[in-house]
């Protein structure tokens, strides 16, 4: 066995034998680190073409120095210090409305951008990559985002590449999916991020016993592991050799995140080698992580890492009046220097999961954002709300589809006839959880440019061309069922499980 995740002497691996020898407080840590290499080494072994075996051996290595950090964390067991939160200093948050004009519109040509691609859609019942969704006007995530980008380098005459970051669990469905772009006037790479092994949580042995174990036995680290991937996979030393500078990461199902000319100019002038979009916080973000000021230096909090007796503190919009919308522009030199030179340690964030048999594992994953205190003169800008669109229930979904917004070359606007500047409060009860039994009770979006508030629970059919305005509420109980007939009128109404309509 020629790998055995000793390390090598190349730069990345020195570095990761360097900062793995931790002074460890306890003899368990210490053991438990040496079982989990020996297990590791095994699972490294079950792979005979070299080349698989060295990526596989590179990653599980990673992986060991994710390991033996949480380790180490976990015996000085140093939580944050409260008392030493503060919000972060004014010119640590820029307001969007500050940012310069654009100057030369052939910085585009410095940028790339790349949509997290890596989600199932499972919270909404559904089985492949949740970008393959169908939004608005039969289009999906993926589809909207080539159509923003292919519209960018027509009409600016800009070679903006597309760069996909998908998951073992995404990859495949990926792949097949882009193929339908081939004749798009746009480049899209795509690269797989880290798959690391579930850790049982009283033993803390790795869950697989091979490298082709069941998918179940695995995990992608979050979206923390983008670095690692951008370096490992060679896109981020591919990107340089094009000229590309700039990257800009969002979310794939954030609608809201479109290339904004403002935000890379303003980069460009401050020399910042990593911007944070954040938005002001409502209390529908509550669980949104922030940034803060840490003694003195500029953090990303995330509300697993903020102990119990103080979650409320973290919800309440008073102490922390912004939260990341994980738009995030990167330098890509400076990541570069970063990634090889200083070394980019991120938060863990431990995410426990109980498997189909009953066993607690453990899940060490890490956050894009936190990397904000590696990066000089780094900071949040804070932007409007409409760049923070992301479809994460069905709930999010129908308003996505309805008459509040058009697309524009793939863009969402908000339609010219809504009164108000803010969108809709839309509330679906259980019923509506999954995209099946949401696709079979509405059969068609209803008209909803005049609505405030929807609130519907239980077992609740809509027909066509139905117009809710003002605030609606509708309570099927349980064993009835309600259903709005076609071209129905719902004006400020509280429908109960007798279909009795009462005026509110």
């Amino acid at each position: 066995m020629s790998s055995s995740l000793m390390p090598r002497s190349d730069s990345y691996n020195a570095r990761v034998r360097g900062a793995s020898h931790i002074d460890f407080k306890t003899a368990t840590t210490g053991v438990a680190a040496k079982a989990m290499r020996n297990e590791l080494s095994g699972i490294v072994s079950t792979i005979s073409d070299p080349p698989s075996r060295k990526a596989f051996d590179t990653e599980m290595q990673s992986f060991f120095y994710l390991f033996t950090r949480y380790l180490a964390e976990r015996a000085k067991a140093v939580d944050l210090d409260w008392d030493c939160i503060k919000s972060p200093a004014d010119d640590k948050i820029v307001p969007y409305a500050q940012l310069p004009k654009p100057k030369d519109v052939s910085n585009l040509n410095k940028l790339a951008v790349l949509k997290v691609n890596g989600g199932l859609g499972t919270s909404m019942g559904m089985t492949g990559a949740k970008s393959a969704l169908e939004v608005k006007d039969d289009m999906t995530f993926l589809d909207l985002t080539v159509r923003q980008i292919e519209h960018l380098n027509t009409s600016s005459r800009v070679d903006v590449p597309l760069i996909l970051m998908t998951s073992f669990n995404t990859h495949e469905d990926t792949l097949r999916i882009i193929k339908k772009y081939a004749n798009q006037q746009l480049r899209i790479t795509t690269f797989n991020q880290s798959r690391y092994p579930r850790i049982y949580k009283e033993s803390l042995l790795p869950c697989p016993q091979r490298a082709d174990d069941d998918k179940k036995h695995w995990y992608p680290p979050g979206h923390g592991d983008l670095y690692n991937a951008l370096l490992h996979s060679g896109v981020l030393d591919q990107l340089l050799s094009e000229g590309k500078e700039y990257l800009f990461v969002s979310n794939s199902d954030n609608l809201g995140a479109v290339v904004d000319e403002s935000i890379l100019q303003h980069m460009i002038d401050t020399q910042a080698e990593f911007i944070m979009e954040v938005t002001d916080k409502t209390k529908a973000d509550i669980k949104g992580g922030t940034l803060i000021d840490y003694e003195g230096s500029i953090r990303l909090l995330e509300i697993a890492q903020v102990p119990s007796e103080h979650v409320e503190d973290f919800k309440s919009v008073r102490k922390f009046k912004i939260f990341n919308t994980n738009n995030l522009w990167i330098n890509l030199k400076a990541l570069k220097r970063i990634m090889e030179v200083e070394g980019m340690e991120l938060d863990i964030i431990i995410n426990p999961k109980t498997t189909d048999d009953g066993h607690a594992v453990i899940q060490l994953e890490t956050a894009a954002g936190a990397a904000i205190k590696h990066f000089k003169n780094a900071h949040g800008i804070n932007v409007p709300r409409k760049r923070f669109l992301p479809v994460k229930s069905c709930s999010d979904l129908l308003l996505i589809k309805s008459d509040i917004y058009s697309l524009s070359h793939g863009q969402l606007v908000i339609n010219e006839n809504r009164m108000f500047e803010t969108t809709p409060v839309i509330k679906l009860g259980d019923h509506f959880k999954k995209i099946q039994q949401f696709q079979r009770r509405f059969k068609k979006i209803p008209r909803i440019i005049e609505l405030d508030h929807l609130t519907v629970t239980g077992d609740v059919y809509f027909g066509r061309n139905v117009t809710l305005r003002g605030t609606v509420i509708i309570v099927a109980n349980e064993g009835q069922r309600i259903d709005i007939p076609d071209g129905c009128i719902l004006e400020n109404r509280l429908l109960s499980g007798n279909l009795s309509m009462i005026e509110l």
